[in-house]
Order: structure tokens, then C-alpha cells, then sequence
């Protein structure tokens, strides 16, 4: 297999990635709501929005102090704890509870310590891809049903420009990409393009950070990154250490060894997916016939505008010009989203939360 036919399959796994993540979160939307785990007590108060860019900048400041004084240990334990946490909560609702100790649910329990624990052992590329859609579906049905629609655009349209500005303005998100890279935790999902590749290599993940621009996910490869963002926001897409011009020659550093993966922030996916939730919620539209989640026709819009972003995104990056990730992928949910509410004939004053 050649290297654009490689390059094409990584571009159709990520996107398999980023629609088992807006699917799932569908697919949890119903289950969610009716075992009430809606975060916030009025979901339609834009102040949600403000509250929790606040709390992605405290996080982004604590990963960074404690990537300063050598403290990864603690953030690989809090992320990994917070992914078995999101585990069973969904987990629990999907797991028929024939096992159970005191109303817990006992199978749930166990499934979701197994993802901690191959996390914690095991971290290979498809480990991380699976709790990482796993997770990202929790997290973004759990936001989805929190925040009405107002709320998620607003949300969407300030990280967004957060993210522009990390990424070309400040760029404190260098630092903190490359450490959360080498801690090999589920806030990037990771896209092989060649069947040899495996991230438990210390080398798979060496010097990503240099000459390019990421977010809070962190990204890099031996050749391409794309996207960024995690949970606490970091999106950006860029080239591990190479300019435009080198993207088809071998690697000085690494010898012969071609473009080995491509990676892209979890938060990439779950961000704009809150709005596809969200959406599926909030929006009192005939919801399309589809098995197992919940669908209608601006949820189904503002998945369209992602893949669009994300297929842009990943041309942009692919053509060795780094970007930030979210204002393509945001505007692209953001955008299919108000497509698809006026389209089911919803005034846009409506469409927007007003």
C-alpha cells in the first residue's frame, strides 16, 4: 500500500472514530436523561458556558504547573480515573444490571476498572482509540443534555476562539501537548498508517511538539498530527517537526521510517459533538427513525458540518500547514446544525436558543 492510499485509510479511520463518538453519544442521550444525569439545574442558563471555559483554564494551568515541576504521574492518574469514572457511567447504561450489590450495578463496575486497567498496563493505540470513543460519547451525551441550545453554541463559538488563540497567538498548548503525548492517556486518539506502528514505542511519540502548534489534546506523529484537544481543550493539528516542503521525504531524525500515525485531539470530537446532543435533546422537531439513538434532522446537520470541519481540517494539516481544530470543526457543527434546524422549519431566532 502506497503512502497517499495509507494516508487516505487513516483520513476514513479517524472519521469512523469521530462518528462512533457522536453515535454513542446519541445513543446515551435517552439513557442519560431518564437516569437524570443532567449536570447543571437549568440547562438553558448561558452562564453554564462561562462556568466551564473557566474550568478549562484552571485545568490548563494545573497540567502545566505540574508538567513544570514533574507531577505527570498525577495528571496520567486523574485522567485515567476520570476515564473510568465516565466508564461506568456509561456502562451503566448500557450493561443490564443481572449483577448487582446494594443497587450497583456490579458488571459496570467491573467493565469500566478493565478500561482503567488496560490504560494503565496496556496503553496501545487501539486501547486508547477505544475508551477514548467510549469515554468521548459520555462525556459529550453528559454535556449534551446539560446545556441547551444557546448554552452549547455559545460554548462551542468561545472555545473555538480560545483555541485560535492558543494555538497562534499565546501557544502555551506546546508545552502541554508533548507531555500529555508521552503519558499515552485517552485525550488524543491515535490513527496508524502502517500496520507495523505501535504506541507503546518511547520513539512514537518523541519530539511532537517541535514546529508545531497543538491544543490541550496534544498532537503529533512521526510525520502528521491532526486536530488537537482533549477534555480541557486542546485542539490543534499540526506536523511533528517538519516543514510543508518535507512532508513527502523521509524523516531526518527517524531514518527511513515514513508518516506512522496520525493523531487528533479526543476533545476534537467531543466538543462539537455536545451540540449534536445537545440538538437531540433540546430541539422538539420529529426525530428521524433510526435503531438505538436519538436523531433529528439539526442533529443530524451539525454531525454533517463536523465531518465536513474535520475532512478540511485534515486537508489543511495534510498539506503541512498546522491549524487549530476547532474553528473548522465548531463552525462546521455549529453551521449544519442551523441548516438542519431551518430546514425542519425552525425560525433562526428559534434555532439559536433566543
Amino acid at each position: 500500500m502506497n503512502d497517499r492510499s495509507r494516508i487516505l485509510a487513516a483520513v476514513f479511520l479517524t472519521v469512523c472514530l469521530f462518528l462512533g463518538v457522536q453515535l454513542g453519544a446519541l445513543a446515551l442521550v435517552e439513557p442519560f436523561q431518564e437516569a437524570d444525569y443532567q449536570a447543571v439545574e437549568d440547562p438553558q442558563d448561558p452562564t453554564n458556558s462561562l462556568l466551564y471555559l473557566l474550568i478549562i483554564l484552571v485545568a490548563t494551568g494545573f497540567m502545566l504547573a505540574a508538567f513544570r515541576y514533574d507531577a505527570q504521574w498525577l495528571i496520567r492518574g486523574l485522567i485515567i480515573g476520570v476515564s473510568v469514572m465516565l466508564a461506568w457511567f456509561v456502562f451503566g447504561e448500557v450493561i443490564p444490571p443481572v449483577v448487582s450489590y446494594a443497587g450497583v450495578n456490579l458488571l459496570a463496575v467491573v467493565a469500566s476498572l478493565a478500561v482503567g486497567a488496560g490504560l494503565l498496563v496496556y496503553p496501545e493505540w487501539y486501547v486508547i482509540d477505544l475508551a477514548g470513543v467510549l469515554i468521548g460519547a459520555g462525556a459529550a451525551g453528559l454535556f449534551g443534555i446539560s446545556f441547551g441550545l444557546f448554552p452549547a453554541i455559545l460554548l462551542l463559538a468561545a472555545l473555538a476562539v480560545y483555541d485560535a488563540i492558543s494555538v497562534y497567538k499565546t501557544k502555551h498548548m506546546l508545552t502541554l501537548a508533548g507531555g500529555v503525548m508521552d503519558l499515552r492517556i485517552p485525550v488524543v486518539l491515535v490513527v496508524p498508517t502502517t500496520l507495523s506502528y505501535t504506541h507503546l514505542d518511547p520513539e512514537s511519540t518523541e519530539g511532537i511538539v517541535e514546529e508545531r502548534t497543538t491544543s490541550s489534546a496534544g498532537d503529533g506523529s512521526h510525520r502528521e498530527s491532526a486536530g488537537a484537544g482533549d477534555l480541557e481543550d486542546e485542539h490543534t493539528p499540526g506536523d511533528r517537526g517538519h516543514d510543508a516542503d518535507d512532508l513527502d521525504e523521509p524523516s531526518k531524525e527517524h531514518g527511513d521510517r515514513e508518516r506512522d500515525a496520525l493523531f487528533i485531539g479526543l476533545g476534537d470530537a467531543v466538543i462539537p459533538t455536545i451540540l449534536v446532543a445537545s440538538a437531540a435533546s433540546f430541539v422538539d422537531v420529529p426525530a428521524i427513525d433510526v435503531p438505538m439513538i436519538a436523531l433529528n434532522l439539526p442533529a443530524l446537520g451539525a454531525m454533517v458540518g463536523t465531518i465536513a470541519g474535520l475532512l478540511v481540517l485534515m486537508y489543511m494539516v495534510l498539506q503541512g500547514r498546522a491549524h487549530a481544530g476547532l474553528p473548522l470543526l465548531n463552525g462546521g457543527a455549529i453551521g449544519g446544525y442551523l441548516l438542519g434546524a431551518l430546514a425542519s422549519g425552525i425560525p433562526l431566532v428559534a434555532a439559536l436558543g433566543l
